[in-house]
């Protein structure tokens, strides 16, 4: 048995951070018909992401690994871009969201597949565990853009 590689959970590990503020981000700065949802909804999801990030740096510790730990580390790996500091509208922050969503799903299955072809166990219940939550969350978000909003 041999484990998933450090590099991809490090960079996991990356755009957990960097989404985590790019949440801060989305709570702050959303503006509109829908803001206390919004608002809220947003500080769930950070709350639910700084979780992960700190399994998956927990994770990395377990093998032996040192998990990236500044901000520049992880903008240096992180396939996550930030979103600057302004207003966003209510669609814009739930086009953002599902667009993050899915690309931390898209991660997740590739850890997971890499998981299941080593026999690594851990990582793998791990990361089924966020291919479900993230599946759940696109459900959401695609159920508050619908039928009233046109977004995206």
């Amino acid at each position: 048995m041999s484990n998933v590689c450090a590099t991809k959970l490090n960079t996991y590990l990356a755009n957990l951070m960097v989404w985590t503020v790019k949440l801060h981000n989305y709570h702050w700065n959303v503006q509109g018909p829908t803001f206390v949802p919004l608002h809220h909804y947003t500080e769930e999801v950070y709350d639910q992401t700084f979780e992960k990030f700190d399994e998956v740096a927990e994770i990395l510790k377990m093998r032996g690994e040192m998990p990236l730990a500044t901000m520049k580390e992880y903008l240096a790996v992180a396939t996550m871009q930030e979103t600057p500091t302004k207003a966003y509208s209510c669609c814009e922050v739930l086009c953002m969201l599902e667009a993050d969503a899915e690309l931390m799903l898209a991660g997740a299955v590739d850890i997971r597949n890499d998981a299941c072809a080593k026999d690594d166990f851990q990582v793998q219940a791990l990361f089924e565990g966020y291919i479900s939550h993230f599946q759940k969350q696109l459900w959401f978000l695609k159920a508050m853009k619908q039928p009233d909003t046109k977004c995206c």
